[in-house]
């Protein structure tokens, strides 16, 4: 199920819908950095495509991680 989420990132407030499968990772990612999620979120949100979503970008983040830990 998507839900939309909002979270404040860098000083402004932004709402991402993303699914919850797609929340939990990022959730452990960030736990397993030792990150905030607003500051994982912003990390991604700065090296996104300029005019691309951002949680498309989220979700791509999310997707790199996992398959990373695969190989």
């Amino acid at each position: 199920m998507i839900v939309k989420r909002s979270i404040t990132i860098r000083g402004h407030r932004t709402s991402i819908s993303i699914e919850d499968a797609f929340w939990t990772r990022l959730h452990a990612i960030a736990e397993a950095r030792a990150q905030s999620i607003a500051g994982l979120v912003a990390v991604i949100d700065s090296g996104r495509e300029p005019g691309s979503n951002l949680s498309s970008a989220i979700r791509l983040f999310v997707l790199d991680e996992a398959l990373s830990r695969r190989s």
